[in-house]
């Protein structure tokens, strides 16, 4: 129990760093690389409340997915981020007031929450008898949730595809590379013989 206590607070305190670099780092890059962070400490987490599917989901799609995607969005599109923090005081007020609002609405919402009977029962027993948790899961993802399960799958897909339209763009100084035109080209084009005279040189 104490080392699961340690290790506890030490993925909590790493989350929670993590976190706050997100915000505060000025490079865009390290941002993504302290998210990564964030999300393998999380797993950690996971792993010690024993949803080891979750933690595997977080790995795999969080971090091998959607924040490695991140980075190489942010690495691609060479935006110029000193230009868009140049009006940061000038929507500070607008921001924080609309963090106020999120703020007293989740402490609004956590001071009205109240758990029913039900759920208290579900959560002494959160699955059935002789059941492993990710076979709980998989039969809630694949029976129950099906359609969800597909259309977050799809939402990830359209993402994915949005983000590889976005570095495709046309840029200046870059040359891109054109298949077509490299598969049909032919030997004429590219091999020039010239006959050279003996100890005359070219």
């Amino acid at each position: 129990m104490i080392i699961t206590g340690l290790c506890f607070y030490m993925f909590s305190a790493v989350i929670i760093a993590s976190a706050v670099m997100v915000i505060l780092s000025r490079n865009p890059v390290h941002s993504v690389l302290f998210l990564i962070l964030a999300f393998l400490n999380s797993a950690g987490l996971f792993v010690l409340l024993g949803a080891e599917f979750l933690a595997m989901i977080l790995v795999i799609v969080y971090v091998g997915a959607v924040a490695v995607l991140f980075m190489f969005v942010v690495m691609m599109l060479n935006v110029n981020f000193s230009a868009m923090r140049a009006g940061i005081l000038q929507y500070l007020p607008t921001g924080g007031m609309i963090g106020l609002v999120l703020l007293a609405e989740l402490i609004f919402v956590i001071s009205a929450w109240q758990a029913t009977p039900a759920g208290l029962e579900v959560l002494a027993s959160p699955t059935p008898i002789n059941v492993t948790n990710t076979k709980a899961l998989g039969d809630l993802l694949y029976t129950k949730y099906f359609y969800l399960f597909q259309a977050a799958g799809i939402i990830l897909l359209i993402a994915m595809i949005g983000a590889m339209v976005l570095t495709l763009r046309k840029r200046e100084g870059v040359r891109r590379q054109r298949v077509a035109q490299q598969v049909g080209r032919k030997r004429q084009e590219s091999v020039e013989i010239k006959k050279v005279t003996p100890r005359s040189g070219l």
